[in-house]
């Protein structure tokens, strides 16, 4: 499944209506360890039909950021019945991203 761009627009209906999981990586272009990140969050969008993914780039939607009070980037989040469950903060493996699906 491709990756969403989320913003404060299509947030509601993306992210907090979802009927799956959604995975929301925060990130911005000019961080280093987010552009290590980004890939390994697309390999888990290929991957799993199960869950919906998106990213927040935090330069254009600040609001978003604020929101969830996103103080470092890259920080995921995992949503699930209109509810953030989980939280990472900073370049993990892909393996600890899988992990906070479960």
């Amino acid at each position: 499944m491709a990756v969403l761009t989320i913003t404060k627009d299509n947030f509601q209906k993306e992210v907090l209506e979802s009927q799956k999981k959604v995975l929301v990586d925060f990130w911005a272009s000019w961080c280093g360890p987010c552009r290590m990140l980004s890939p390994l969050v697309d390999q888990v969008a290929e991957e799993r039909s199960d869950i919906v993914v998106g990213k927040v780039n935090v330069d254009e939607q600040p609001e978003l950021a604020a929101q969830f009070r996103v103080m470092s980037i890259p920080t995921l989040l995992v949503f699930q019945n209109g509810q953030a469950v989980k939280q990472s903060v900073g370049a993990v493996p892909k393996e600890q991203v899988l992990a906070l699906l479960d």
